[in-house]
């Protein structure tokens, strides 16, 4: 892929299952507009990706992941924003490519209609999707099974974040095309969340 013309890899830790039960998250769980400047280590990194595209296991032929896709063909692409830069998230390794090395979260704030909070978050996660990838096999209705694959991903970052005491909430109201400029992604590439993650101010 065109991303992957790295200036380099990050590798990231191994998850780590200890998180607090899976009920408890789902009442917890809220959508968090104010963040604080605290940073977010690379091993909190390393398991909200993994809730989002990890690979969980190996079944017929097939690595599986986080979420389910239909005829497992995984549509969905993820990338980062923080002040070190722009990244791609590769779930079979389970590391992270780097794209660039700006720091963009004002540009898609702007892009995100001026919703500042997405500049305010020390990392802001972005679901894209190649919608090909399905729609090849499942025609016009892969279109529906590829949005409910990206709010699948959305939850589970969202139950993951609220295991590691983050925050976060899932954007949907920003320009297409914009982001992926932005984002310096390829066009098959479609933007479907931006998700900004920190810790909540009080």
């Amino acid at each position: 892929m065109g991303v992957e013309k790295s200036l380099n890899s990050v590798s990231l830790p191994l998850p780590k299952f200890k998180g607090i039960a899976v009920e408890e998250a789902i009442s917890r769980r809220r959508s968090i507009r104010s963040f604080k400047k605290e940073p977010i280590t690379l091993g909190e990194i390393s398991m909200i990706l993994w809730a989002a595209q990890g690979i969980t296991g190996e079944e017929w032929g097939y690595k599986l992941r986080s979420v389910p896709s239909a005829g497992a063909l995984y549509p969905i692409e993820i990338y980062l924003a923080t002040k070190d830069g722009i990244f791609h998230y590769l779930p079979e390794p389970h590391k992270l490519i780097k794209i660039s090395d700006n720091d963009v979260r004002r540009s898609l704030a702007r892009a995100a209609l001026g919703q500042s909070f997405i500049e305010e978050a020390p990392l802001v996660l972005v679901i894209t999707a190649v919608f090909e990838r399905t729609m090849a096999k499942y025609g016009d209705r892969g279109h529906r099974y590829v949005y409910a694959e990206a709010g699948h991903v959305s939850q589970n970052v969202y139950l993951e974040c609220e295991s590691l005491g983050l925050s976060t909430v899932a954007v949907g109201a920003f320009y297409d095309k914009e982001v992926q400029h932005v984002l310096e992604i390829p066009n098959d590439h479609k933007p479907i969340y931006i998700m900004p993650i920190g810790h909540k101010k009080h």
